[in-house]
């Protein structure tokens, strides 16, 4: 560690005042602060405090005072020193003890790690393409001019929302310019802008879709909207349960629906469509997952059937990473003025980090990344589903199509949660579909991620969750004397 600059706010941190009526001499009460910093941990164990001629200056005393404090907390063990190096902090607080709940001191034992995780939600991070991306943060430190390292634009970048647009326009059939794109830190704070925006625009009432992710209803809640949950079926989310609901918005993943994993069908979205504008209304489209589909082209997005009554959100958290913190929001031009007005105090994610996204969507290496990483999840999709029929046979599948997980539904017995837990003891991440719905329907599912998960570890996490779903085994009665001597044979799973 190297050794801490003096400044004022050692000044701040030591308060060697004499107490009211007090007759203590400075040289004790400077030991008493420095005592007090350490054992509240303002002070942590090896940090360097001033050499003590700086301290004598900073207090203004003379340097006998402090080297008879520092010596006195050396003798006490607070402190060490040692010669041609810094004195240092040597103690540090003891760790709280045990609760009351854990009789006799004993501590509750702390979870396994996690060995494999099977929830949703995470690209495959160990393939984040990091040389492409230092590049075109190279490139991007070696060209940026003076201006851009100002202020920057709330609404973000031009450059970057000038490649959005492109981008969005070839690849997601989007009918959009940079002026209608937002560049925002991910998909759930651009679903915050948005419905601060329909806020200030006296909408009041928000759909969602049901079982869906809890922090797009969590977003639409903190804007000040009221939220009314509408099934999804086999075809998306249902129209006409949501024309039964007050909502004049309602936010849908029509490329992919999380977590069901359904596509809107072209029958759902052109009645969506209708919706929108008979109740002067705007569909939030989530374009989740929507460049990870293995049976056909991606499916364009709505916004390019009615770019005046569609929001579309999008990011790259499910593409490269969510470190990153960048996405977009294309906003009807009607309602452009009112999302920024609605967002000024918003904060766009760093420049240079835009500009690099621009810079690695310019020259191609996104569009590479993808292809790359639709072979491979389609590969990995394939092993987990072969691996699951081998050995979950009474599981059934749906909603591999596309994205990164699957739905794995269960026989109405299974307690999924107990499932849940009994896997987690295990070193195994799994998700119940009940995190994601408002109410418990009667069939059981879990939801399976399989982006962050390597093609070795899929037949030794199934293996686990195999396991995981067997009933626990009951007591069995007291064996005969006979039989106390016979050596009973174990019935082993096999291996995968």
């Amino acid at each position: 560690m190297a050794d801490s600059q003096t400044n004022s706010a050692w000044a701040t941190l030591l308060d060697v005042r004499s107490p009211e009526g007090g007759r203590r001499r400075l040289h004790d009460r400077l030991a008493h602060a420095l005592r007090t910093a350490i054992r509240d941990g303002r002070l942590s164990e090896g940090a360097a405090v001033p050499p003590s001629r700086a301290l004598a200056e900073e207090l203004g005393c003379s340097r006998w005072v402090v080297t008879q404090a520092y010596g006195q907390l050396i003798a006490e063990g607070y402190l060490s020193a040692r010669v041609g190096s810094a004195t240092r902090v040597s103690w540090t607080p003891e760790t709280p003890g045990p609760t009351p709940s854990h009789p006799r001191g004993r501590r509750s034992p702390a979870p396994p790690p996690i060995r494999y995780d099977l929830a949703p939600g995470l690209p495959d991070l160990r393939a984040f393409p990091r040389r492409r991306w230092a590049d075109a943060v190279r490139a991007v430190i070696g060209s940026t001019v003076h201006y851009d390292l100002g202020l920057p634009d709330p609404a973000g970048h031009m450059v970057l929302r000038t490649t959005l647009a492109q981008y969005l326009r070839r690849s997601r059939g989007a009918d959009t310019h940079a002026q209608s794109v937002t560049v925002c830190a991910g998909a759930t704070d651009g679903l915050l802008r948005t419905c601060r925006a329909l806020r200030a625009e006296g909408i009041t009432d928000v759909a969602v879709e049901h079982p869906g992710w809890g922090r797009l209803r969590d977003a639409a809640t903190s804007a000040g909207l009221r939220v009314h949950p509408v099934p999804v079926d086999q075809d998306g989310v249902s129209v006409d349960a949501l024309a039964r609901t007050p909502a004049r918005a309602v936010i849908v993943g029509a490329a992919h629906q999380f977590p069901t994993g359904t596509v809107l069908s072209p029958q759902r979205r052109a009645h969506l469509v209708h919706w929108a504008r008979e109740a002067d209304g705007f569909v939030i489209e989530d374009d989740y997952d929507a460049e990870f589909r293995y049976d056909r082209h991606p499916v364009a997005v709505m916004q390019g059937m009615a770019p005046g009554r569609v929001f579309l959100l999008g990011s790259v958290s499910k593409t490269l990473s969510p470190a990153l913190g960048l996405g977009w929001l294309v906003a009807p031009a009607s309602m452009t003025p009112s999302l920024r007005a609605a967002n000024l105090v918003a904060a766009a994610p760093p420049v240079l980090d835009q500009l690099a996204l621009a810079t690695f969507i310019d020259r191609g290496w996104y569009d590479a990344h993808l292809r790359a990483a639709r072979r491979r999840f389609r590969s990995r999709r394939d092993l987990l589903l072969r691996t699951l029929a081998a050995h979950v046979p009474q599981g059934r599948v749906s909603g591999s199509a596309a994205g990164l997980h699957i739905l794995l539904h269960l026989p109405d017995d299974t307690d999924t949660r107990g499932t849940v837990r009994a896997a987690a003891t295990a070193g195994l991440r799994l998700s119940d579909l009940d995190d994601y719905r408002t109410h418990r329907p009667a069939e059981p599912a879990l939801v399976l991620g399989y982006g962050n998960i390597s093609d070795t570890e899929i037949p030794p996490a199934i293996a686990l969750l195999r396991d995981a779903l067997r009933p626990p085994t009951a007591t069995p009665p007291p064996r005969s004397t006979a039989q106390r001597g016979i050596q009973a044979g174990i019935d082993l799973p096999q291996a995968l």
